[in-house]
């Protein structure tokens, strides 16, 4: 990752690897028990974070998981880089994203969200 700054913004470039030099982190946003298959493995690098915290952007992937949410922790936007994810609303309407697909969750909430292909995506994080 370059950082550059500009009249006191910071301007970088979020690598669909995470950070040139270190990669990808583990990770453990999932529970186990959420895994779908025999593979748990998690990652993130996180390109940017608020010092509070209420702002946060990175780069994501997860295996296959099924995780039912009762109330979205936080506002995210999220453009998939490869795999696929299906939200399922609380009303039973579903939408699955693909590659090169945006799609917002806005905090609170409830649904369903299910990795059916290893899912990499970029995120940004507002609560």
């Amino acid at each position: 990752m370059t950082d550059q700054t500009k009249d006191g913004l910071l301007v970088f470039r979020m690598l669909v690897n995470g950070d040139s030099e270190t990669g990808m982190q583990p990770s453990n946003m999932i529970d186990a028990s959420a895994f779908t298959t025999s593979n748990q493995s998690e990652t993130n690098h996180t390109f940017f974070q608020t010092e509070n915290g209420s702002v946060i952007n990175g780069v994501w992937e997860c295996a296959p998981c099924v995780e039912d949410i009762e109330s979205y922790p936080v506002h995210e936007m999220m453009t998939v880089i490869s795999g696929s994810v299906t939200m399922t609303n609380a009303d039973g309407s579903s939408d699955t994203f693909i590659s090169g697909d945006t799609f917002f969750i806005a905090k609170g909430t409830k649904c369903t969200w299910e990795v059916t292909e290893t899912l990499r995506k970029f995120y940004m994080i507002a609560e």
